[in-house]
Formats: structure tokens, sequence, C-alpha cells
């Protein structure tokens, strides 16, 4: 194991707005780091810093002599006519037979090689990219949203290049879906700080919420206990025969600090147009052919889509997703063959290029209020424009002066504030964190309407889907299966298009690296007493939750017998007996105070000597 990059009390800020606020992390050469954060949170710059392309307002950035850095360029290097095969010699000035031994293992082969790279879609130029990354042989990779606008075949033929990558790299996404499959550490960016964490990003943000909920019932014994000492010091400390367990206890006091708990990050929860459930068919698709006036997309086309239904539309790029979708919506008209949506259905669409017809002048909150229905309140407008990141000043920003990311992102504020029966959507998870993501996806399941939509984020796929409608090879068909045979099958074809090509893959390309292996800097003794550490830890951590389990079920016995002697009108005998059980629970609950500050003190001992 060997750090390829140091972040040292990193700074940096635009403006108010802070993005870096003493980070600092250490990234090694046998780990694939997930690196999550919400939107603006600064998870670019930090790339951008790690590049080089950004300089720190404080701190810096260390790099190992013998990094060699690769990243996956978003600009298009490719020269005008020039071919897959002389792209790839001339950027990475390896011979003809090296780069198609390479090119191979992204299913780049025979005429394909020859065919102008400019003339590929987008998806299969990106994997010419790849190819091209993986030739300049690099030892750690920077990769900000790679799965943007790319088909699951190509998602899928990145994980496998990322799965057996003989290096370290650093993973932007979105797609939570992706950064498990391929990142075994997780690297948080919130408020300025990075955290690291040895695991999944599920397993992350799992751990982060438990250890939130852990300091939290921490902090309640900690005020419990504090309480317990310092009401026993205010009677004690006086009297000459119990001044010395006073000062004892005012010595515990003083080891009794609570735990700092940041204010949690708000959870983005989005309304839904309020539409009546209807049954039978939305959409029936007759005998309908799809294209251009040059070309067929695809001909024949026969579907009925039902109403309530979610329906994932599936393919490979450049097969005609988006020209089936802008069929549907009545933005491309068909061929021939007929379209015909039931009564009353009222359709609206998202679409990446929509938001270039947005009118400049208006204001965000103008927008969201002239899309809002009639009994909209303005408080659920700025509800809406808060859950899509547009908080405090941002509603009164001009269209003009928004992103492209920020117009794509108030189209969809917008849609949902609308009263549309079927929503039409184009990539709606682009330009949104995984939390909004998320919260999209539980609000268009709470929906009652019908939704078509296609999209790269598979999380949200296998989430939203009920019918997949697949495109492919000219044709336009319901798939018979769910979202996961459908995934299932595309594996399966990448599976045995490899039968062919293992040799070439394994003589050229970069070798799969066992799983878990000992660091290069690792004794066996180190490693033996680093799990020792870490097994001593989780039996802590264990133990401290069951004691605090016990500690909190006393507490509240106490209290409740305080309340019963203090307020109740009882018999001699149930005073007596309440009086002899408080006695009884307060001794026990000593002793398992005491017990708490044992272990508290035991797990902070381990973790230091883990730190050194």
């Amino acid at each position: 194991m060997t750090t390829m990059l140091k972040l040292e009390g990193a700074y940096k800020s635009y403006g108010a707005q802070i993005l870096l606020d003493g980070a600092e992390a250490e990234f090694t050469d046998d780990h694939k780091i997930g690196l999550i954060g919400r939107n603006g949170a600064g998870k670019s710059t930090l790339i951008r810093v790690l590049l080089g392309e950004e300089e720190l307002d404080k701190g810096g950035v260390q790099y190992h002599p013998k990094l060699r850095l690769g990243y996956l360029r978003q600009h298009d290097p490719f020269n005008e006519g020039e071919s897959v095969q002389d792209f790839l010699m001339r950027d990475s000035e390896q011979p003809d037979w090296r780069c198609g031994v390479v090119a191979g293992q992204f299913e780049i082969k025979g005429p394909m090689l020859e065919a102008p790279v400019k003339s590929l879609s987008g998806g299969w130029q990106t994997r010419v990219k790849l190819a091209a990354l993986l030739l300049h042989e690099p030892n750690m990779l920077l990769l900000d949203e790679p799965t943007n606008f790319l088909d699951l075949r190509t998602q899928l033929l990145l994980e496998e290049f990322l799965k057996g990558f003989n290096g370290g790299c650093i993973v932007v996404s979105h797609d939570r879906t992706f950064l498990n499959a391929t990142c075994d550490h997780t690297v948080s960016l919130s408020r300025g700080k990075l955290t690291m964490y040895p695991g999944s990003v599920d397993n992350f943000l799992l751990y982060e919420a438990e250890q939130r909920e852990h300091d939290i019932r921490s902090n309640k014994v900690i005020a419990a206990k504090r309480t317990q000492l310092e009401t026993f010091i205010a009677k004690n400390s006086s009297h000459a025969n119990t001044a010395v367990q006073a000062k004892s206890k005012a010595k515990q006091l003083e080891k009794l600090q609570f735990k700092q708990i940041e204010q949690a990050e708000k959870n983005v929860r989005m309304k839904v147009p309020l539409v009546e459930s209807r049954g039978g068919a939305a959409l029936r698709i007759n005998n309908m052919t799809i294209g251009y006036p040059d070309r067929k997309i695809a001909e024949n086309i026969n579907i009925e889509i039902e109403h309530g239904s979610r329906v994932a539309v599936v393919g490979d790029n450049g097969q005609g997703k988006t020209t089936f979708l802008r069929s549907v919506v009545g933005s491309l008209e068909p061929i021939q063959g007929d379209l015909k949506w039931s009564f009353g259905c009222d359709v609206g669409c998202y679409a990446q290029h929509v938001y270039t017809s947005l009118p400049p002048h208006y204001t965000v909150r103008e927008f969201l209020s002239s899309q809002a229905t009639k009994d909209c309140t303005q408080q659920t407008v700025l509800d809406m424009a808060g859950s899509f990141l547009f908080r405090g000043d941002d509603v009164d920003k001009a269209v003009e002066v928004l992103s492209g990311g920020e117009r794509a992102r108030l189209c969809m504020a917008g849609l949902l504030l609308s009263k549309h029966s079927v929503l039409i959507l184009d990539e709606p998870g682009n330009h949104l964190d995984v939390e909004t993501v998320e919260a999209l996806a539980e609000a268009l399941n709470r929906y009652r309407g019908t939704v078509i939509f296609t999209s790269h984020d598979r999380t949200f796929m296998e989430r939203m889907a009920s019918t997949v409608i697949e495109v492919r090879d000219g044709s336009v068909k319901n798939y018979l299966g769910d979202y996961q045979a459908y995934l299932y099958r595309v594996k399966k074809e990448i599976e045995e298009g490899r039968r062919g090509s293992v040799g070439a893959s394994t003589s050229g390309g970069a070798p799969a690296k066992a799983k878990n292996r000992p660091a290069a800097d690792e004794s066996e003794e180190q490693k033996a007493a680093r799990k020792a550490r870490n097994r001593r830890l989780f039996d802590l951590r264990t133990n401290l939750q069951s004691v605090e389990r016990q500690m909190t079920k006393y507490t509240e016995k106490k209290n409740t017998l305080e309340e019963q002697i203090n307020t109740s009108n009882g018999s001699a005998d149930d005073m007596k007996r309440w009086k002899e059980e408080h006695v009884a629970t307060t001794k026990k609950l000593a002793e398992i105070e005491e017990k708490w500050l044992g272990l508290q003190a035991e797990q902070e001992k381990e973790e230091k000597a883990g730190a050194e």
C-alpha cells in the first residue's frame, strides 16, 4: 500500500461558500474510493484540485514521485476523420496490436477499429476514451460522474474495468449501484470535511446513521450521569466523611464530555401531482414506425401501456430510446401508424433539451409559480424549489443566469408542481445528487398517474420500473421480464462476448487484483494485531450498546418510581415497596454507569492505538 495523493489542511471557498475547511485525506494505490456528498458540496472542485487544475486557498496536495494519474476526459479529444485505431495509437504512442488488444476489452473490435471515432455514439466514444486511458498505464484514476449518459452495457464494462484495474481510483457518481459495485472505500465530503470509511457507500450511510443514534444516546446517558454526579457533589462536598467521595465524583464529572453532534443535513421530500387513479390503457400504439426523413429507427411497434404503470424504456445508446420518447410525447411525428392516448390524459414531459426554452427573464420563484396548480401555496412552491436545491436567495435568480444543470432541475421542479396525469421523463436523475434522486423515486412511486421514463441510474431504475420496454435492433417491444431480468441478460451477453477473447484480455489488459490482499508494507504480525484490535473494538461497541440499553431501562424505571413516590397516594406498603425498589434501582444504575465509563475509556484507548 502506497499513498499516491495526500491532501493536507485544504481550504477552498468561493465567496461566502466554503467547500473545503481544513480537509485532510490520503488516497492509496490499493483502494477504490467512492466520493459522495450533496450537490454543491465541492466534489468536482476537489477532483480539479487533485488534478492540479485549481489551487487551494490554503493547504496543499502531496503527489508520490511514481504517481501516474489517469483522468477520464469529458471533452472531445478526437481529430476530424480520425479512426478509433489511429486515435488510440496517436494518444498512447503504443503499437496497433497493443491498441487492438486493449480496445477489445471494451468490445471495440474488427471494423469498428477502422470507423471514424466521431461517427460513434456517445457511449462508444466513452469506451474509446477508457481504452486510451488504460493504454497510458496509470496507477491512480480520477473519475468524475463517469456513468453520465452511458448505457447499461457500457456501465457494466466500466465496472469490470474498474474491478480489474490494478491501482487506486477516486470515483464521483450519483449512481449508488455503480459505487457499491466498484468501490471498497467511501469518502464523504460534508461541510468542508472529508470522512474516510473502509466499506461500501450503503454500509457507510448505515454506519453514519447508527453512529449518530449512538452519539445521541450517549449524550442522554452523559446528561443523566452529570446530573447524578452534580447532585452527589452538592450534597456531600461539605461533609468531612464524604468529602473524599465528592472529590472523586468531581473528577469523574470532569471526564464526562458530551459528543459533538452536527445538525443532520436536511432530507429532501417532494410532493407529487395529485391525480386520480385510473384503470385500463393510458396509451395504445398500433403498427407505428418512428424515425426521421432520411432513416427509420424502429417499425412495427405495437404497445399498450396501462394507467398507473412505471414504464422503463431501456436499450443501448444510439438504438432510439429518445426518438421513441419524442414520438410518444408528440415532439416528433411518427412516420406511420397510430398513437392514441386515452380520454383525459394530460401529458407532461421532461427532456434534456427542454430547459433551453425557459423564459429567460423569469426568476426561479416566478417560473415555479407559473407552473403550479391553483391550489398550490407559496410555501409549497418554495418547498419544491428547496427540494431541487434552490434555497435562500437562489429563488430570486433569473433563469438567464442559471447553469444548464440548474435549468434542468428547475424544469423537473415545475413539472412536479403541475397536475399532469402522465409524466414522460428522459434522464430525470442527471444533475441531481444521490439524496435528491432517491427522493424523486420515492415521490414518483407515490404518484398515482403514469410514468414513462429512461435513465442510466440503475438504482433509480430498480426502484421505479414495473414494466420494461426495450428499444433494440430496429424494434420497440415489451420486455418479457422485470428490470432485474433485463440486467441479467445484458450481463450474460457481455460474458459470452468475452469468451472468444479471454486470452487477449488477460495477456494485455490490467490484471485482476486479488481482493483483500495484505498491504505490501504490513507484516503478518502487524496484520494479526490489526485484526485483533478491530475485533476488540467491535466487541467493545457491542457491549457499549448493550450497556446503554440497560442504562435507559433502569433510568426510566428510576424516574417512574420517583414519580410514584412523589405524586401517588398509595398505601404505606406500596410506598415502602417503591422506596426499596428505588434504592435497589439507583444502586444498579450506578453499577451500570460505572461499567459504561470503563467501556468508554477502553474504546477511546483502542481507537487511539489504531490511529497511531
